[in-house]
């Protein structure tokens, strides 16, 4: 009989303290998720602090861009003259630096290497070299030609046209056989420049190699599109 009541004394100890577990736990968990929330929130407050300080920020910065465009607006409309006397020279400063897309009279030299080898001359000599280029480039720049490109290269005053081995390079870009050389200037006295007794044209002709030239009316030729830097030159004051 003792050993029952023993028994029955430690069943309900055991489902007590199984109970008083449960309900500790379960307040454990209700602290924790308590303190959780608590911090997400101290994390969510601050994010929207600082969005808002970059917003005020970038707001600042909007309004003094507006006023400082509206300023501009003001001094260009009480001088329309000058504004668009400047203008102009602006468009005409960047058509002689090359870098926008200009159109006019003109020739075009098409060149490429000689397509049978002739075994009485030099092998070299029928293939179209960076020289060659050269060459041409500077004949129809003595003849006044005020644009001038290769094979999609505008070339400009800093322009270098170089030999790497057996590749040729204009403004650091790759360029191969046929070579195309548009110019834009006098027809006739370009034309006339390129084709004259014993111009280079001759040379690479008497070479084995295909050298034409031909007036268009209309030719376009593209804007520079590498970046114009110097390290040296400075503004004379």
């Amino acid at each position: 009989m003792k050993k029952k009541q023993v028994a029955i004394t430690l069943g309900i100890m055991c489902f007590l303290l199984t109970i008083a577990i449960c309900v500790q736990l379960k307040t454990m968990s209700s602290a924790n998720s308590t303190v959780s929330q608590t911090l997400s929130d101290n994390e969510l407050r601050d994010e929207v602090l600082r969005m808002k300080e970059r917003y005020d920020n970038a707001f600042a910065d909007l309004g003094n861009a507006q006023k400082e465009l509206e300023k501009v607006r003001q001094e260009a409309t009480q001088d329309n003259g000058t504004a668009e006397a400047k203008e102009q020279e602006l468009k005409e400063n960047n058509m002689l630096l090359g870098i926008t897309d200009v159109t006019g009279e003109g020739v075009e030299v098409f060149l490429e290497d000689a397509a049978t080898t002739d075994n009485n001359l030099n092998a070299s000599w029928q293939i179209i070299h960076f020289d060659d280029l050269q060459w041409v480039i500077n004949e129809l720049r003595n003849a006044g030609a005020e644009a001038i490109e290769v094979n999609g290269q505008r070339i400009i005053n800093t322009t270098a046209i170089t030999c790497e081995g057996n590749i040729i390079k204009v403004n650091g870009e790759k360029i191969g056989s046929p070579f195309t050389i548009k110019a834009i200037g006098s027809q006739n006295l370009l034309y006339g420049a390129l084709e004259r007794a014993g111009s280079w044209l001759d040379e690479i002709r008497n070479a084995g190699n295909t050298a034409e030239v031909k007036k268009l009316d209309n030719i376009t030729i593209v804007k520079y599109s590498g970046i114009i830097d110097s390290e040296y030159l400075k503004e004379d004051k």
